[in-house]
């Protein structure tokens, strides 16, 4: 356990954060798994809906500093590209 009044504020930051980022994190994986399983029953409409849905929770997640930006554009240009695909 950290020492410093500082150190400990860190670490309580540091918590709240994690938790934060987690959240939006696995609510990010659950949207993409959603379009990628329209795409495998081969649902267009679904999977048009799911990835706007998705583009926008990936999207706020870039913004939030929870994934980088270029994976952000990656993310995005692939599920995408899977859409086209149908």
């Amino acid at each position: 356990m950290a020492n410093h009044k500082s150190a400990k504020k860190r670490i309580l930051q540091t918590k709240k954060r994690t938790l934060r980022n987690k959240f939006w994190r696995s609510t990010m994986r659950t949207y993409t798994k959603q379009v990628r399983v329209a795409v495998e029953k081969g649902e267009k409409e679904v999977a048009q809906e799911a990835l706007i849905k998705a583009v926008k929770i990936i999207a706020k997640c870039g913004s939030k500093g929870v994934i980088h930006k270029n994976q952000v554009s990656r993310r995005i240009s692939r599920l995408t590209l899977l859409c086209n695909a149908l």
